[in-house]
């Protein structure tokens, strides 16, 4: 099978992409205008400013073709969380992006409830806001796509090719290679389409924060409540640095809005490179599996936690594993463990741990496609029920 990745927005859609930035420091414009140049020379992205909330809302009268708006939160006049209650009213479909202090917990939670798609911290890291622009913008003409051929969709066929779109464009479509760690990840959808994410936080101190998931159901309202769940973590990731501490809250909100009764099993680990401890706390996902240099293996010990969503006032607890320079951290769902081929038999955590011993310790990135060559071939003709999702992270030459 090839790569799936996700459509970008000039592949989608010729006409550039209109950009509405809200924030009150004069410099902001300047150094946009400097980092995506040539970006806005080839006619990807076109900009507009504004100040604060006011002016922002002029900008939206003037221009109904805006389709995302990065905004800060605190702003004069009329500051960024007001600015989104006003967005329902006055553009419903536009996406918005909020600029954030790290540890802003209350705002961000603010935001997300008001309908934010999507964060970045202060202060901006134009290369990890270039992604975030691009998933956002990937995901808004999507969803746009979608709305317009609402009334033609007739059969469950093209409603699981809406939720593959919506589940791929928030994937991270780059990932860090660095000389302190390296990360890749790949999902194969399944017909029935999961809700299985994963996901990458530059956090403070040089750590790195890593997200693979699950949730439960299938079609578009798990994609649906994938997102919701996605933008919760990350929101709650960048302000606190605890894994344990962020999926206590994580599932406390998502108990409280639940209605539904969906779940998300979910692993959260952050990575120090300096030392090369990686700290992390499980909600009822599948262990991660270590593969040491000398090509033996360990299942990640569990730390008791049950899927978010189900019971209320559940405190998450932690461990750290170490890595040493060269070791390999394999995060899969359970469509890798679950795969079953054409006599039905599962692939189980034997294999799992057999293919990840015989893969070469090089980088991430091949060590992703070998644990899924393995699956898939191990697979053969079986139709594929679950979503097939693995990332990776290699501790690099730096950590002690």
């Amino acid at each position: 099978m090839e790569n799936v990745d996700a459509t970008s927005p000039e592949q989608m859609d010729d006409r550039p992409a209109k950009i509405l930035v809200v924030d009150d420091e004069p410099d902001l414009e300047i150094l946009v205008r400097q980092k995506f140049r040539r970006r806005i020379r080839r006619g990807e992205f076109e900009f507009t400013f504004a100040q604060n909330g006011l002016e922002a809302l002029e900008r939206l009268a003037e221009n109904p073709e805006l389709e995302m708006i990065l905004s800060d939160i605190n702003m004069p006049r009329l500051d960024g969380l007001s600015l989104l209650n006003a967005l329902g009213e006055v553009n419903p479909e536009i996406r918005a992006v909020m600029v954030s202090a790290y540890g802003d917990m209350d705002n961000i939670r603010t935001a997300m409830n008001r309908g934010a798609f999507d964060f970045v911290t202060k202060p901006i890291d134009f290369d990890d806001l270039e992604t975030t622009i691009d998933k956002t913008l990937r995901h808004s003409r999507i969803m746009r796509e979608a709305l317009s051929s609402q009334n033609q969709l007739q059969a469950l066929r093209q409603e699981l090719n809406i939720a593959h779109s919506m589940q791929l464009s928030i994937l991270p479509t780059s990932f860090p290679c660095t000389p302190q760690f390296e990360v890749h990840g790949r999902v194969i959808p399944a017909k029935e389409v999961g809700g299985d994410f994963y996901d990458i936080y530059r956090l403070e101190d040089g750590r790195l924060g890593i997200v693979i998931a699950d949730v439960s159901g299938k079609g578009i309202p798990a994609a649906l409540f994938m997102m919701v769940c996605r933008t919760l973590l990350k929101g709650i990731a960048i302000g606190m640095g605890s894994p344990a501490e962020a999926l206590t809250e994580a599932n406390a909100l998502l108990h409280a809005e639940n209605q539904a009764s969906m779940f998300v099993t979910v692993f959260y680990g952050v990575f120090n490179p300096r030392t090369g401890a990686l700290t992390y706390a499980n909600a009822g996902h599948e262990p991660p599996v270590l593969r040491r240099t000398d090509g033996s293996t360990e299942a990640l010990p569990f730390t008791g936690g049950v899927p978010l969503g189900i019971v209320d006032d559940m405190a998450f607890e932690e461990r750290t594993s170490t890595l040493s320079p060269g070791d390999l951290a394999f995060l899969y769902t359970d469509g890798v463990t679950e795969a079953l081929n054409e006599a039905e038999e599962e692939f189980g955590n034997a294999r799992v741990h057999d293919a990840i011993a015989g893969v070469n310790p090089g980088p991430a990135r091949e060590a992703v496609e070998a644990l899924v060559q393995t699956v898939v071939r191990f697979s053969g003709e079986a139709e594929q029920f679950d979503d097939l999702t693995c990332l990776v992270l290699k501790a690099g030459g730096n950590a002690q």
